[in-house]
């Protein structure tokens, strides 16, 4: 008969939730779900649950959800679980070597790209930002440092040309909690997954993040913006100034052909139901969908009905 496999599981935004569904098979018994304390959210600022402690209420499993888990209180709680294995994926609190070492299988972590190339906080945004062909998930045996563990199993994505950070967020969440099944089911029937060493060369971090980088300069290349909306997108969303208003950017098209005339960059030079065509320091930027201060997401056309002036000017 098949030995369960005794398990509690890490994270905490919604990234994680279809992985904690994955823990969720035949002979796996969960027997606790860590994520971080209730935080405020809203306009109201009102504590509330993260969206892995929503899933696990809604399952009918324990929570726990400590401050930090170098303490020794915390350590304690978690070692009386006796644990196989600890799952986490997107957690946010760093694991102490303590408590790498309790479970007697350690501690796995779905981590989403293709280590050892964007580990750290926001390695799907990056991937965009930097115009990768594909990208994909690691099942990672965590150590001490920060995803530098050997990966256990891999699995690529294409990334496709309209992809943006949310889409790519959830194919990988997809993806992340295939693999995860995958690895829970090997080690149920008592295989040893092969532990590979990441290589020493192509190491890139991906940093967190700051709401200072989504601002669009215009003499960037038309490229690197079109990437820059979709990596930000949807958060923290691109902004640039068009015709003289600075607009939240949602979705754009790189028209792959130079500056026509003497335009220079930030110009509109085509405003049509099409778009809003912006001179770039190389090529066209037609952006789509734009958003006014205080306004809601809306498409050129409708933007330009407010703004009929950028029609005649261009």
């Amino acid at each position: 008969m098949q030995r369960p496999l005794r398990v509690a599981f890490a994270g905490t935004p919604d990234f994680a939730v279809p992985h904690l569904a994955a823990c969720r098979i035949p002979n796996v018994e969960i027997a606790a779900v860590y994520t971080q304390p209730d935080r405020p959210a809203g306009r109201g600022r009102r504590l509330t649950p993260s969206p892995v402690k929503q899933a696990a209420l809604a399952a009918g499993l324990r929570v726990e959800q400590p401050e930090t888990l170098k303490d020794i209180d915390a350590q304690q709680r978690l070692r009386a679980l006796e644990l196989d294995l600890l799952v986490v994926v997107a957690y946010g609190l760093i694991l102490p070597r303590k408590v790498l070492v309790l479970p007697r299988l350690g501690c796995w972590n779905v981590h989403a790209s293709l280590l050892p190339r964007w580990r750290g906080a926001a390695p799907i945004q990056r991937a965009l930002l930097a115009g990768d062909a594909e990208t994909g998930v690691c099942l990672m045996q965590m150590e001490a440092g920060l995803d530098t563990g050997p990966v256990l199993l891999e699995r690529k994505l294409a990334i496709a040309p309209e992809d943006t950070a949310g889409t790519l967020h959830d194919k990988l969440a997809v993806l992340g909690a295939e693999t995860l099944r995958d690895g829970l089911q090997r080690a149920l029937r008592g295989e040893s997954l092969a532990a590979t060493a990441q290589a020493s060369a192509g190491v890139i971090y991906a940093h967190k993040l700051d709401k200072a980088e989504a601002a669009l300069d215009w003499s960037d290349s038309a490229a690197a913006l079109d990437r820059k909306v979709r990596a930000f997108d949807p958060w923290p969303v691109a902004e640039g100034n068009v015709g003289g208003e600075r607009l939240r950017v949602w979705k754009c098209r790189d028209l792959g052909f130079g500056i026509r005339d003497s335009a220079k960059p930030g110009d509109v030079i085509a405003a049509t139901k099409d778009g809003i065509d912006i001179a770039c320091g190389e090529g066209v930027l037609r952006l789509l969908e734009v958003q006014r201060a205080g306004g809601r997401r809306v498409g050129a056309a409708d933007y330009l009905n407010a703004r009929p002036e950028l029609r005649a000017g261009s």
